[in-house]
C-alpha cells in the first residue's frame, strides 16, 4: 500500500478504523515518525465507549506546549494501513480543532509487523510507502 503526500503541504494523513465498546468509527490519522505512542483525540474515544478519566495509567506526553499526562487505553481494536491490532494501547488527549485530524498514528502501530517504509530521496516524488 503506499500513500501519497505533498511535502508542501505538511502531514501525511491516513483513514483509520476503531472499535469500541458502541460501534466503530472511522477517522484520520496524521503518520508522525516522531510519536513513539498512537494517540487519538479524547472526544472520539467518549464517543465510543472509552472512559479515559477512569484509567489508572498515565503517561508522560512531551507536546509543543510543555510536557503532560495523558490517560492510556486499550482500543478492543485498530485498523490503518494495511494494520491492525487487537487490544491495542494509545493515549487520549484532546486535540484543538485546528489539528485537522482525530489523532497521531505512532511508531508502536508499526512495531511487530513485518512492513518497510521508503522516504523518498527525490523532492520530485513525494511518497511514503508503505510495504506489508
Amino acid at each position: 500500500m503506499s500513500v501519497s503526500f505533498d511535502a508542501q503541504r505538511g502531514l501525511v494523513v491516513v483513514p483509520a478504523e476503531l472499535e469500541g465498546l458502541f460501534g466503530s468509527a472511522f477517522i484520520r490519522l496524521a503518520v508522525d515518525t516522531g510519536a513513539t505512542s498512537t494517540l487519538i483525540n479524547a472526544a472520539i474515544l467518549v464517543s465510543l465507549g472509552y472512559d479515559p478519566g477512569a484509567s489508572t495509567e498515565r503517561v508522560q506526553v512531551t507536546t509543543g506546549s510543555g510536557v503532560e499526562f495523558a490517560p492510556q487505553i486499550n482500543l478492543r481494536r485498530i485498523k490503518a494501513l494495511a494494520g491492525e491490532h487487537l487490544s491495542f494501547p494509545i493515549l487520549c488527549h484532546i486535540l484543538p480543532p485546528s489539528a485537522g485530524v482525530d489523532g497521531l498514528l505512532g511508531l508502536d502501530f508499526f512495531r511487530g509487523q513485518n512492513s518497510k517504509h521508503r522516504f523518498p530521496c527525490r523532492a520530485d516524488n513525494p511518497r511514503l510507502t508503505f510495504y506489508y
